[in-house]
């Protein structure tokens, strides 16, 4: 079964985390992408957990791409790369203006090669404003957007997610924004464009309630552990045997729900807590009722109690508890996939599930140049002893 993005050709010069992983999300979509790198691999193969001498992320984040090699700093590698550029249909970079100015892979000369060209660019702060050009990160897209600043407990320091959060919400963010354009082109005859992804703007769409709510007359949004401004009870909540729950029911409705549940639902408690505006002037105190109730009851009990009185709650998983739960393995919402190095690996399935097209993981990241003669000759019609000339050259 072909993909929805079957027939769409995405050259990868990115490299590192966020942006690759915007061409593997189109590769889980059916998209023919294609990892170039330089003739030494790509960095990502480098780093993170290995196991038989390669590394775990590199098999992950270069999941669904053909891999090929190309000097970039040679003209023949440049000339080569303009071939590439002009049979592609989108193209994803993260690198340094000066350095595609160096090798001639700007938006301006690649556009003018191919004015179908869609060209995702990824970088910190984006390609204008007076931080342009900054080095940037996830990590650094988390700190800088607030988000560092909203997390932490409310005595205590800000704090970074333990994940990649602002890494992936730059990839699920370019892949929107090359699909937009690819739709603007393909279905509305429109022509190529720049996608321009700050890794900062992504991370800042988490804190657009905290923005259209601001008042600068006013006291500044704050750290609150897990807890939020605007309802309660949200928290998480531990429970008898050493395990935790989250619990995030808000509406009136719920709240009333809730206090029939922890015993609470008498005449005095819903006139205290049954309305969001009274409610939230008194939220400590129903948050520590729903966290005493909590404390007196195992987590499966708890999870079972409040999902029959149709309360929004969820245990707090470690890993090992997502990859054994019933749900996650019905939908296949994690996979098995096999590496001819690695052996079985686990990946998380490509999402959202599309019901006539769905994604899938074909195989994980290829070795360094496994496919150039293959991806030369489909894409550029070169035969095998040319393709040989070129890495007798060191070209690729």
């Amino acid at each position: 079964m072909s993909g929805a993005l079957s027939g769409l050709r995405v050259l990868d010069l990115s490299t590192l985390f966020s942006a690759p992983q915007i061409s593997a999300m189109l590769g889980d979509l059916g998209a023919d992408v294609i990892k170039l790198e330089p003739r030494t691999g790509d960095l990502m193969r480098h780093m993170g957990a290995t196991r038989e001498g390669r590394s775990l992320m590199w098999a992950m984040v270069s999941r669904n791409k053909r891999a090929i090699t190309l000097d970039l700093e040679r003209p023949e590698g440049t000339a080569l790369l303009h071939r590439l550029v002009e049979c592609a249909d989108v193209l994803v970079e993260n690198h340094p203006q000066k350095l595609l100015e160096r090798w001639h892979c700007s938006w301006e000369e690649l556009s003018a090669l191919n004015p179908r060209l869609v060209m995702v660019s990824v970088s910190g702060f984006g390609a204008t404003g007076p931080y342009a050009g900054r080095a940037g990160n996830g990590s650094l897209a988390e700190a800088f957007a607030g988000l560092t600043h909203m997390t932490g407990e409310p005595d205590g320091p800000p704090m970074l997610t333990s994940l990649p959060l602002g890494d992936i919400l730059t990839a699920i963010s370019g892949v929107v924004g090359t699909l937009a354009a690819c739709y603007h082109r393909d279905a509305r005859g429109g022509g190529g464009q720049h996608v321009d992804v700050s890794m900062v703007e992504p991370v800042l769409q988490l804190l657009a309630g905290s923005v259209v709510g601001f008042d600068p007359n006013g006291p500044p949004p704050h750290r609150m552990g897990s807890r939020v401004s605007g309802g309660v009870p949200r928290n998480t909540y531990a429970t008898s045997d050493d395990r935790f729950v989250v619990v995030s029911g808000t509406t009136d409705a719920q709240v009333g729900r809730v206090l029939a549940v922890i015993g609470h639902d008498d005449e005095a408690s819903r006139a205290r807590f049954g309305r969001s505006r009274e409610r939230l002037r008194h939220a400590d105190e129903l948050d520590a009722r729903v966290a005493r109730w909590v404390a007196e009851h195992p987590r499966d009990e708890v999870v079972d109690l409040l999902t029959k009185a149709r309360i929004p709650v969820a245990p707090v998983n470690d890993l090992a508890d997502l990859l054994a739960d019933p749900h996650i393995q019905a939908r296949a919402s994690v996979v098995e996939i096999h590496d001819d190095v690695l052996g079985p690996l686990q990946m998380v399935a490509p999402t959202p599930k599309l019901s006539a097209t769905p994604g899938r993981i074909r195989h994980t990241g290829p070795g360094l140049g496994d496919h150039n003669h293959e991806v030369y000759a489909e894409w550029l019609g070169l035969e095998d002893e040319e393709v040989r000339a070129l890495e007798r050259d060191e070209i690729v």
